[in-house]
């Protein structure tokens, strides 16, 4: 039966492949961060605090826009909602856990924490200590991205002022995006999104970000909603 400390290092190797790709976000953030006018305190705080790349994003992108802190309370609301289906995937299997350890693992759930331990999880696999696999991925995650960000906010402040860094934005999240476009739902918001941003981007307040967002989101349910009718059909019809 394994036991916490060998499920707790078995979640951080589980991690550590996924790093490789986290660490240049946390660099580059820590990096633009700066360049949006965020003190380094400030900055290493939204890591510490909010602990949500795809959100810090855009969150730098806002603050140097100067949009109002309500546009960027929303936005940085609604880039974040996938959380919550995380949350209902991992809930049954926390449920028996006290409200300190699933306050502290909801701290920690993230993509890449997700991504692994529901993996963990759903392995047929006796353990009373599974709880323990998911706090070494979050945390190995967690450490990497604070350490990141702090070396990314040093080498920002050596990059002179000359130096405009703001195209690093758009690639990054074009890195993130591609890789995620594997069905007709996610081209659909991809495409709808990118569109409605183009459209959208004389509105002020940066409000062209948030409905492009809204758009997308709901042209992905949409194309999934149609989706899933003929294959219903299908099953119903099937004798």
């Amino acid at each position: 039966m394994p036991t916490a400390r060998s499920q707790f290092w078995s979640g951080v190797k589980a991690e550590l492949p996924i790093l490789i790709g986290v660490v240049p976000f946390g660099l580059i953030y820590g990096v633009l961060a700066l360049e949006a006018g965020l003190p380094a305190g400030q900055a290493q705080a939204m890591s510490a605090i909010v602990f949500a790349g795809s959100a810090q994003f855009l969150t730098t992108q806002l603050v140097a826009g100067q949009a109002p802190a309500l546009v960027i309370f929303l936005t940085a609301v609604l880039v974040n909602l996938r959380h919550a289906l995380y949350s209902a995937a991992v809930a049954p299997y926390l449920k028996h856990l006290s409200p300190a350890w699933r306050w502290g693992l909801a701290y920690l759930l993230t993509d890449e924490a997700y991504a692994v331990t529901i993996i963990h999880y759903r392995r047929d696999e006796p353990s009373s200590h599974k709880h323990w696999y998911f706090l070494g991925a979050g945390l190995a995650l967690w450490t990497a991205w604070q350490a990141s960000t702090a070396a990314g906010i040093f080498l920002g402040a050596q990059v002179p002022d000359s130096w405009s860094l703001d195209f690093t934005l758009a690639l990054t999240f074009i890195a993130l995006v591609v890789p995620a476009l594997k069905d007709r739902a996610s081209v659909a918001a991809a495409l709808t999104g990118g569109v409605v941003s183009l459209l959208a981007a004389g509105l002020p307040f940066k409000l062209g970000l948030v409905l492009a967002a809204l758009a997308g989101i709901l042209a992905g349910l949409l194309v999934e909603s149609h989706a899933i009718r003929p294959r219903s059909r299908e099953a119903v019809e099937q004798p």
